[in-house]
This record gives structure tokens, sequence and C-alpha cells, in this order.
């Protein structure tokens, strides 16, 4: 396998799309204070170490590419998005951290065949439209007997609750285009990866979010700063009814998920997956 071309890799229209769309709002935020230990968990299920050659997938702003740098790897972010990445150099800059950032399509790695120990993703790749195309191209570049890692919502989670419950409020997907939750079901990765890895584990595993006072404060966050989400509202901006019936089933949503007394506190399911690419 060789790198695909990377600059045509699928419609320049929707890749801009999904740029801005990731570019709405303000996901650093959201993942500094929502789910800032994703990430590590992720980079030491993977067993990073110093010296590994590792690449951060879909990295957003530096959620698992941070921690993977701080354990002393080699370590290369690529996003689609350059607001995110920006975000991620100016975090990385405070820590004293040093890591390469680079603007890169997950369909398209413009990286070469087995060129990193670890290829990882952090709730990150799910969101790429091509399933099969991100998987492939995570194998590709990741060396024979290398680690690939990968931390995604669950269908069945609040997260894939959530995507379900924008649905008919947001932009129809594109064409071919996949729901980023499936990456969360065992079965459908295990389809995505096949038969090129081995030792395969997974679990599912929640991040407990206790950031918001009600339900309706949930929304509202994730309203102002969740690019997906404002693009659904944004879509259905000129219909007041709509918008009202949104604010009420993300209300309702987080409701039904709150276990808490007196404060919101929910739990977010996903699922942890780490292999070993066959030699």
């Amino acid at each position: 396998m060789t790198a695909l071309d990377h600059t045509a890799a699928a419609n320049p229209a929707l890749k801009a799309r999904h740029r801005a769309m990731w570019a709405m709002g303000d996901y650093p935020t959201v993942a500094a204070e929502l789910v800032p230990d994703l990430g590590a968990a992720l980079v030491e299920a993977c067993g990073v170490q110093p010296g590994l050659r590792v690449l951060d997938v879909a990295a957003g702003s530096g959620n698992a590419a941070i921690p993977a740098a701080q354990a002393g790897a080699l370590v290369v972010a690529c996003d689609l998005t350059p607001e995110l990445l920006e975000a991620g150099r100016r975090q990385a800059a405070r820590l004293g951290i040093t890591l390469e950032w680079r603007q890169a399509d997950a369909e398209a790695l413009p990286f070469a065949d087995e060129e990193f120990d670890v290829v990882l993703s952090c709730v990150g790749v799910m969101f790429a439209p091509r399933h099969q195309l991100c998987a492939d191209e995570m194998l590709r570049v990741c060396r024979s007997g290398g680690t690939i890692g990968l931390i995604s919502w669950t269908p069945e989670g609040f997260i894939g609750e959530m995507f379900t419950t924008m649905k008919p409020y947001s932009p129809p997907p594109p064409p071919g285009a996949q729901p980023p939750p499936r990456w969360g079901s065992e079965g459908y990765l295990l389809g995505l990866l096949g038969d090129r890895v081995e030792a395969v584990r997974t679990s599912r595993r929640a991040v407990t979010v206790t950031n918001f006072a009600t339900p309706e404060h949930f929304r509202d966050y994730f309203k102002a700063l969740y690019g997906p989400t404002v693009a659904a509202y944004r879509a259905i901006g000129d219909a007041p009814d709509r918008v009202a019936a949104l604010d009420s089933a993300l209300a309702d949503l987080a409701r039904r998920h709150d276990r808490g007394e007196g404060k919101t506190v929910m739990d977010w399911e996903f699922l942890l997956a780490t292999a070993r690419k066959r030699r």
C-alpha cells in the first residue's frame, strides 16, 4: 500500500464543510473541560514510551498527542481543521512540550507506509465520513507489529444518543458518510480492521461529567461550543419552532441520563480499543 493523493481524496467542498463545522464554537474548551483525561488513558493503553514514533489522527487540539509527547514519544498530531491545531500548538507551548502539528485528512494521510510505531485517535477519526478509508490509512502508516489505539463514543452511550437526537435537525450527511458512533461498536470496529490486526483488546468505559448545574446548562453549553451542535442550530435558525424542539430534546436527553442530586451528573460511555498490526 502507498500513500493516497491527499489533495484529491474527496470532494474539496465536503472537506471545507467538515473543517468549518469543527471550527465552529470552541472544541478545545469542550475537550479540556469535559474529557481532559481521555487522551492520557489512550496513551497509557497503547503503551507509549520514550522514543516511539506516534501519530495522533484527527488530533483536534491534542487531547492525546500532548500526553504522548509528555511520555517521551516523538509525536505528530494531524487534523483537518487548522484552528484546532493552532489551539494545540498554543497549549503545547504553554506546557513546554515539543511535537509536530500538521494539517492532514484522515482519509488520505500524507505519511509513508509503516512510518509510525503507534497510531491512535481519541474521539477524532470517528467523525471522518468514510470509515473504511480511515481504518485502512491508520493501518498503512503503522509499522508491522505496531499498535493501533482508539477511543470512540458508543452508539448506545450519551454522545451516541445525542447525535441521534440531533439528526432530524442537522444538515443531511454527504453521500457515503457513516454515523460516527459506529466506531464505538466492537463488531463494527473489528470489521474495519479485519484480519490485519491481532491481540485486540476492547473495553467499555465511561467518563463522568459533573460540569453542568442543570440539563439546560448542558444544552446551552453544547449549543454554544460544540461544532456539530452549533451546526445543527444554524441549519434551523430560520425555524423557531424547530429550534424550540431541539432545545427541548437536548435538555430531555441530559435529564434522562442525569443520576445526580442537586447537580447534573452523567456517565458518557466510550469504547477503548487497542490492537497489534500483524507482521
